[in-house]
């Protein structure tokens, strides 16, 4: 009985730490915050390229994505990236090519990322937090352009898709490269979550386009531009 006394006040103890931890470091994420939307702000119309951190220089979709940050430059649009190598960089090095605008929102990772080389020196901003990474990334994009990836891609893909299909945010293009690569998930999604479950509606599948090329992927930006504002998203 003495024994899980003990056990329940160092429990209890290490409960109030925990949230007095909780409690400090929203001053921290605040400080994230603030200094996102300070640098962010002035970035002027960006895109958002997503990717597999793993692709190498001599894969197909690393040129691809390379060719997408350079074509993205040529109708005046900057390139965000998450700041790592990959795609990522692909995504930078095709912008920094391209005298474009070459942004990098890194995250601290215990074992991965350092940033690119590729991104714009005033333009490198680090993140311990991912949800205020991805912040960044849905307030400051005019479109995103997801490239074959991970479950990161997943993630940034899947929660585009809800914010703009619960309203959250104003609608923003979100471009798949890669049928092949993307073929199998948007079955899933079209016989399960529509037509099996009904768990979503038809015209969710409006909220995404596939292409093939990198200048379909562009120009699935600039024609949904032609038609409303650049703006922030929310």
């Amino acid at each position: 009985m003495k024994d899980n006394n003990i056990g329940d006040a160092f429990r209890q103890r290490t409960w109030n730490e925990t949230k007095s931890n909780d409690s400090w470091s929203i001053f921290k994420i605040m400080a994230e915050l603030v200094e996102g939307y300070d640098r962010m702000q002035k970035i002027g119309p960006c895109v958002s390229i997503f990717g597999s951190a793993r692709t190498k220089p001599d894969n197909k979709y690393y040129q691809m994505a390379d060719d997408i940050g350079f074509l993205l430059t040529k109708k005046g649009y900057g390139v965000i990236t998450g700041g790592g190598p990959g795609i990522m960089e692909a995504g930078n090095k095709g912008a920094q090519r391209g005298g474009g605008t070459s942004v990098g929102l890194n995250i601290d990772l215990p074992f991965e990322q350092s940033s690119n080389p590729y991104v714009d020196n005033n333009k490198n901003i680090d993140f311990d937090y991912f949800f205020v990474r991805k912040v960044m990334f849905v307030k400051y994009s005019q479109g995103f352009i997801v490239m074959p990836g991970g479950f990161g891609t997943l993630d940034e893909l899947f929660e585009s898709l809800t914010l703009i299909q619960t309203l959250k945010i104003a609608r923003f293009p979100i471009i798949l490269v890669s049928k092949s690569f993307w073929a199998g998930l948007i079955d899933w999604i079209k016989t399960t979550l529509l037509e099996a479950e009904n768990n979503i509606s038809e015209k969710d599948l409006d909220l995404f386009v596939m292409v093939d090329t990198a200048e379909e992927a562009v120009k699935e930006i600039d024609n949904f531009y032609q038609k409303y504002l650049l703006k922030p998203n929310f």
